[in-house]
């Protein structure tokens, strides 16, 4: 009878192996896409702070939503576009066929005009309390859901697109916000 059992058990025991890590590969995939412990956020972190172009102060921050979030906002916004102006450094405007250097002198710190009096505002933490714009991040959360304008709040932001940032998930904005903490302030 030992000999029977040491059989199956020598047949089966590869197959059993297979079948458990092929399902506890199911597991922690499915995991993942439910907003698991990575959810492919690892390489996003990595690569969001390869791309930061300024150097970062994650003192009190939570590194990964500081990586993060320069992701997002490096990698996949835009928020460059608007927010730091002249957006490239001189000889690093990739429109003219020159290697990409985003002027960090200004990283962030607004200024670009749009007609009509509207201009970009600085997103860098203000020098005083350090928070991003001055906001808090409840204040930063209320503008991107709802576009009112933290100036005067019976107005509403006219040339940010914050009805594209109103979908995205709490913790991605939050991500934002970190990142935004960890950069340099500019008056």
């Amino acid at each position: 009878m030992t000999s029977t059992v040491s059989k199956w058990l020598r047949r089966t025991a590869p197959l059993i192996l297979v079948a458990a890590a092929v399902g506890l590969s199911f597991v922690l995939s499915a995991g993942a896409q439910n907003g698991g412990p990575d959810n492919g956020e690892g390489s996003k972190i990595r690569l969001g702070y390869e791309l930061a172009p300024v150097p970062l102060n994650t003192q009190g921050l939570d590194p990964a939503l500081v990586g993060l979030g320069a992701y997002y906002l490096n990698a996949q916004i835009g928020c460059t576009d608007c927010h730091t102006w002249p957006n490239f450094a001189t000889g690093g405007n990739p429109f003219l066929g020159q290697p990409e250097q985003i002027n960090t002198a200004v990283y962030l710190a607004g200024g670009r005009p749009f007609g009509a009096g509207i201009v970009s505002a600085n997103i860098t933490p203000d020098p005083v309390t350090g928070l991003p714009a001055g906001l808090t991040l409840d204040e930063f959360l209320n503008v991107m859901h709802t576009g009112a304008d933290p100036d005067d709040p019976h107005n509403l932001l006219q040339v940010m697109p914050w009805p594209e940032f109103r979908n995205m998930r709490d913790r991605d904005l939050m991500a934002i916000y970190e990142y935004l903490c960890a950069i340099p302030s500019v008056p």
